[in-house]
């Protein structure tokens, strides 16, 4: 089929099913990226009811099981649905086009990935209208979970199941994008960082996913069949849930914390017009917090009784991996150190990052040692040091790359004044919010409790911290204006909007075609724009090929179908306890919708179609006018 009739298709009618169909990496980016702030502002809004409840003690604003039901969806939705989507939109957009790719590996596989975690998180917010949500904690500790009456703990299962088997497909992509589809001349030496981080980060999905999946299996069979794998009354082994978890949950926290890291290391060269100082050293600091990233998982379990030997190797590895964390930092720092520093709304959020999160890192290091752990452990300085790596690290991460990255998504800009009120706010209510909460902790407070009786010394504190979970909520507010704004400001049409971009994203011109590159690039160097910028080359960038047919995959709507069964096959499975006669039929149409696809996609040859050199030449003109990417 012709591309350029593609271009023309403007029906709303059309653009939906586009979307629905698309096998294109920056359209895919838009739907993470939009998908993943809904779930964003869902956890945003739970976490604000609950500081509300607990901002006067004795408050009864909501009751002890629906307190238990927010704490539970906030975690899991935060970290799985909505961080972990945002992350992936950035990478869907930026990694492509930073090796000069023209897509990833597999592009449907990449539509697959992102249904499956959209349907996943859909079913897992349904538990809200269906009879109640899980109320486990967002770790889910077996006995707790075991126990839980009605379905909560059957969506969490289930929702997490689909979803995460989207997110393992989505790794896989990047893995295999990154490592064969850079253009000619990108080494491995000079691949920008946040491509870096993206490939560690997904190379531990790879490993830190199947843990998890195997741990929600045995919980599902416990559940649905009455299987004794975490019932400890039966012979079963409630620990052994943790260890599952954590040897996921730990590797997770890295997963979000790399690309994050990636996407500073980005920010900062650019605003401090100077190379990454340590570029190396980052790189062999990055592969390193993803190795050691899987031998700390059981500080998470200091208190469950696994004794003074394994407590002390994990202490250990705990410790040591903040030495490659602070190499970064003192990156970060050395590139600012000296630069002809431009401040922007993504550089502030950028010098906000580096203390908030060293701030976060020291109490890690604190709660590594041991014995000060079993003082401090499920006290609210644990919920104090965990968001000051979450927020302080990704969440501004998440932030600045908004604004960094809006031009090559949308062709437009987000305000700047609007962005520096967004960003005050935010920031000083993050602080008033978490900074208070490890005093609180000192002091005694346990986390996870949904009222406290006055004369404790609590109530000031946590007065503070609600206000500066309002004043958050505000500024994620003000972000989300800014963004609707943003669509009604001039389209930008320009080559390198911030003026000092350095790697191949910035070499193009906004709109990007839908096949990136009219010829591969060749890249010459590190910071390979950079360098043609600094030889005066207009185009941005020297080809390694003339001008001739691409190759483009053709959209597809079975990666939806294919999630819809399995949707359709959870609602089978989470009734089937129940003794439903229904569930199993359900289980099965579900599958079968699933499995049909499958044959559908490995019978049907689907090999894409060419976009011959003067269709490329036309698109150009039309995108740009007459000359095309000049």
């Amino acid at each position: 089929m012709s591309s350029v009739a593609v271009t023309k298709k403007k029906g709303v009618g059309a653009v939906i099913w586009d979307y629905l169909t698309t096998v294109d990496h920056k359209k895919l980016a838009v739907l993470y990226l939009f998908s993943g702030l809904l779930f964003f502002a869902i956890a945003g809004f739970e976490a604000l009811l609950m500081r509300i409840q607990l901002m006067f003690p004795n408050s009864d604003f909501i009751s002890a099981g629906t307190f238990n039901e927010l704490l539970t969806m906030h975690g899991t939705t935060m970290l799985f649905l909505a961080a972990t989507p945002l992350l992936f939109g950035f990478m869907n957009m930026v990694v492509p086009l930073q090796i000069g790719a023209r897509d990833v590996a597999f592009p449907f596989l990449n539509s697959l990935g992102f249904w499956l975690f959209f349907l996943g998180a859909t079913f897992l917010h349904l538990s809200f209208f269906m009879g109640g949500a899980p109320d486990a904690g967002w770790t889910s500790y077996a006995s707790l979970s075991l126990y839980s009456p009605g379905h909560g703990i059957d969506f969490y299962v289930l929702g997490l199941q689909i979803s995460g088997a989207g997110t393992l497909i989505s790794g896989i992509n990047f893995i295999v994008t990154i490592i064969t589809m850079r253009a000619p001349g990108m080494t491995f030496m000079r691949m920008p960082l946040f491509t870096w981080t993206s490939l560690i980060s997904s190379t531990l999905i790879l490993f830190a996913f199947p843990p998890l999946t195997v741990g929600l299996f045995l919980m599902l069979v416990d559940r649905m069949f009455d299987a004794n794998f975490f019932d400890h009354t039966m012979g079963g082994n409630t620990i052994i849930w943790e260890h599952l978890f954590w040897i996921f949950g730990h590797p997770e926290v890295y997963i979000l914390v790399l690309p994050a890291f990636g996407l500073f290391s980005e920010i900062i060269p650019v605003f401090a017009r100077k190379r990454l100082f340590g570029y190396s050293s980052m790189v062999f600091a990055t592969i390193l917090i993803g190795f050691l990233g899987f031998m700390v998982w059981a500080h998470h379990m200091f208190t469950t009784g696994l004794g003074a030997t394994a407590n002390a190797i994990f202490a250990v590895a705990t410790m040591a991996i903040a030495v490659p964390t602070g190499m970064k930092v003192f990156n970060w720092i050395l590139t600012i150190w000296g630069g002809s520093i431009k401040v922007t709304v993504p550089m502030i959020y950028a010098l906000g990052f580096i203390p908030s999160f060293v701030a976060g890192g020291v109490t890690g290091v604190m709660q590594a040692t041991a014995p000060l752990d079993y003082q401090l452990h499920d006290s609210y300085f644990i919920v104090a040091h965990f968001h000051y790596v979450i927020v302080g690290g990704i969440v501004t991460a998440i932030f600045a790359s908004f604004h960094f990255y809006w031009p090559l998504f949308f062709n437009r800009a987000m305000s700047e004044k609007l962005g520096y009120w967004t960003f005050w706010i935010f920031f000083i209510g993050f602080h008033l919010t978490f900074f208070v909460q490890h005093f609180l902790g000192l002091m005694g407070m346990p986390r996870r409790v949904f009222t406290y009786m006055e004369g404790q010394g609590w109530d000031l504190f946590n007065f503070i911290s609600s206000i500066g979970a309002i004043m958050m909520a505000i500024g994620v507010v003000l972000m989300v204006i800014n963004m609707l704004l943003s669509i009604k400001s001039e389209p930008l049409n320009c080559r390198d909007y911030w003026g000092d971009g350095r790697s191949l994203e910035w070499a193009l011109k906004t709109p990007i075609p839908f096949y990136n590159f009219k010829q591969t690039p060749l890249v010459r160097g590190f910071d390979p724009y950079w360098i043609e910028k600094q030889e005066g080359n207009p185009e941005g960038m020297t080809y390694a090929e003339p001008l001739g047919d691409v190759h483009m995959p053709n959209n597809s709507i079975l990666p939806l179908i294919m999630s819809i069964g399995l949707f359709v096959a959870a609602f089978g499975a989470l009734y089937h306890p129940d003794g439903v006669s229904w569930s199993v039929p359900v289980m099965v149409i579900g599958i079968g919708i699933t499995v049909l696809a499958m044959i559908i996609r490995s019978v049907k040859d689907d090999l894409g179609y060419h976009l011959h050199a003067e269709e490329i030449i036309a698109i150009e003109n039309e995108l740009y006018g007459k000359g095309g990417n000049k």
